[in-house]
């Protein structure tokens, strides 16, 4: 089992008070003879004229002392993920969770956009405190 982020539950009951249903927690692929455990499935029911929405989440808390590399290990594994998931579950889209104090100051900088944006990370910036998704970044 995979050891969980301190925000882990944070970011699910927040994508839960969004109107998410968690399908998955953690979400397990295998993939070529390869094990990957994403933090969450979630899935969302829309109008009724439309298919529901599914996505998978890795959750980040940057709390470690170096922001660079908290964000080296999440980019492998996000890019790692991204390959599994359209492998194997092409209809989830993959997000990045960051709480919002790292995104505001960590994610902002003009290099660490660079790459989101290079890599096409989507960022789903949460409040740990309060619970709630603060921003849906595409």
């Amino acid at each position: 089992m995979s050891v969980r982020d301190a925000f882990h539950d944070a970011v699910r009951r927040a994508l839960e008070k969004d109107g998410w249903t968690i399908t998955d927690d953690p979400l397990r692929l295998l993939v070529e003879e390869v094990e990957l455990l994403i933090d969450l499935g979630a899935e969302q029911l829309l109008a009724a004229e439309r298919s529901g929405e599914k996505i998978a989440v890795e959750i980040k808390t940057f709390l470690q002392a170096s922001a660079i590399s908290t964000f080296h290990t999440a980019l492998g594994q996000f890019l790692n993920y991204q390959e599994a998931l359209e492998l194997d579950q092409p209809e989830r889209i993959l997000y990045l969770a960051v709480p919002k104090q790292a995104y505001k100051s960590f994610f902002e900088k003009r290099f660490v956009q660079r790459m989101v944006h290079k890599y096409s990370i989507k960022l789903l910036i949460y409040d740990p405190k309060q619970e709630v998704i603060v921003e849906w970044k595409e």
